[in-house]
């Protein structure tokens, strides 16, 4: 019996947003690095919640727990306010990716990245161990995961090369910044200048 390739790639859908699409599948460190300081800020208010409020049931309704009861609760409050800021400032981050929110900012450091790789020769998305049937698996299983964030948290921390946007800008923008270093060095070049002048 042969084994038949299976199809890698499986088109994901296109969200209708106002914004455009920068990665349908953003991995984990480019979540992070690109959250802007207010999406942090909003995260912080977010972690604050389960603790201050804790904080002020305990100072409206005392419970009388005794020493050893609230400490405890402040404890699991704490994770839970912690653990709640993180996924709002990832799914806040996301949604730029995914073009939900506003992202010029994020368009154009994903341009500035890509731009960078290409012409250091480097793979656009990283380098990745699995094999390409794996990494669409693990592509269609995070895509647009932080929009279902409410229910399960997940995160993309594979390297595939299935993010639902046309790469070609990069390599054109790549090559019309080499072309253009490539001319300024002409310019500047004396030995350059005298050839055009004789």
């Amino acid at each position: 019996m042969e084994n038949k390739p299976t199809q890698t790639y499986i088109p994901g859908r296109v969200l209708e947003t106002d914004y455009p699409l920068i990665d349908n599948d953003p991995h984990f460190k480019r979540v992070i690095g690109y959250a802007r300081p207010t999406d942090c800020l909003w995260g912080l208010a977010a972690a604050t919640i389960a603790p201050g409020g804790l904080w002020l049931m305990e100072k409206v309704a005392p419970s009388y727990v005794g020493r050893g009861g609230l400490p405890k609760a402040f404890r699991l409050a704490s994770w839970l306010g912690i653990s709640g800021g993180f996924l709002l400032t990832y799914q806040l981050s996301s949604l730029r990716f995914y073009g939900v929110l506003e992202n010029k900012r994020e368009i154009e450091m994903d341009m500035t990245e890509m731009v960078d790789k290409v012409k250091r020769g480097e793979p656009l998305y990283g380098v990745s161990s699995l094999t390409p049937n794996m990494q669409g698996v693990a592509a269609r299983q995070s895509r647009y995961s932080a929009v279902f964030f409410g229910v399960m948290p997940w995160f993309n921390f594979v390297n595939h090369n299935q993010h639902g946007v046309d790469t070609a800008k990069y390599y054109q923008q790549a090559e019309t910044e080499l072309e253009a270093e490539r001319l300024s060095k002409q310019g500047s070049d004396p030995a350059t200048a005298e050839d055009k002048i004789l």
